[in-house]
Formats: C-alpha cells, sequence, structure tokens
C-alpha cells in the first residue's frame, strides 16, 4: 500500500503539484459528468447527452492542461540550459523528465475519459 502511494505521489509531485493538480480536476470532472449521463440515461436522454459533451470537454481540457505544462516545462529546461553556458546532462533530463510527466498524466486523464464517452455513447444509441 504504501509503496502504491509512493509511486502515485512522487510523479505527482515532481511534475508540478499545480498543474497535476488541475488535470486531476479535469478527470473527476469527467467522471463526475460521466457518472451523471449513466444515470440519467433511461430517464433524460437529452441530460444524458449534455452530459456527454460536458464529459468530452473537460477531458480535452485535461489534455490540453498536460500539453501546456509539458510546454512550460521544456521552456524551463532550456531556460536553465542557456543560463548554465555548459550544462549538466542530469540537469537538463531532469527538466524533460518533469515535462514529460505532464505530458503523460493528460493523456491518461483523456483516455480514462474518452473510455467512458465511448461506452455512454454506445449505451445512448440503443435508448
Amino acid at each position: 500500500m504504501i509503496l502504491l502511494a509512493l509511486l502515485l505521489i512522487n510523479p505527482f509531485s515532481e511534475g508540478g503539484p499545480i498543474m497535476m493538480s488541475l488535470i486531476t480536476i479535469c478527470l473527476i470532472i469527467s467522471i463526475v459528468f460521466l457518472i451523471r449521463g449513466f444515470s440519467s440515461l433511461k430517464s433524460n436522454v437529452n441530460l444524458s447527452k449534455k452530459m456527454l459533451k460536458l464529459a468530452a470537454d473537460s477531458s480535452l481540457l485535461g489534455l490540453v492542461l498536460g500539453f501546456l505544462a509539458s510546454i512550460i516545462g521544456l521552456i524551463t529546461a532550456f531556460d536553465s540550459v542557456q543560463a548554465m553556458g555548459d550544462p549538466d546532462p542530469a540537469i537538463f533530463a531532469g527538466g524533460l523528465k518533469v515535462s514529460l510527466l505532464t505530458a503523460g498524466f493528460g493523456l491518461l486523464t483523456f483516455i480514462i475519459a474518452r473510455i467512458g464517452i465511448l461506452l455512454l455513447k454506445g449505451l445512448q444509441k440503443d435508448v
């Protein structure tokens, strides 16, 4: 249990708590919209379709935030390289790692939400 927590918390803090938190919020919002969409599938199809669109938008926002944080991380890494003149490759690799963590988490958020969106779309066609 402790190992699992360390595997999740360490990359979260290394990726930058602010941007990773924003991406996590987008994931949670997407899941909430999907749950509301699934729960209103039989009773209110229009609400279900609205929740589907909102889930798609919030998952896309998480993806875009991940890539925005990635670009910011790359700019920061290049700034440190420029300031040092002849940089240590380990410092540059650390900046690249931070950049890729946010992009990867944004992609993971998008994939998780997209799976739910595909399932909800498939069920909406049956109703």
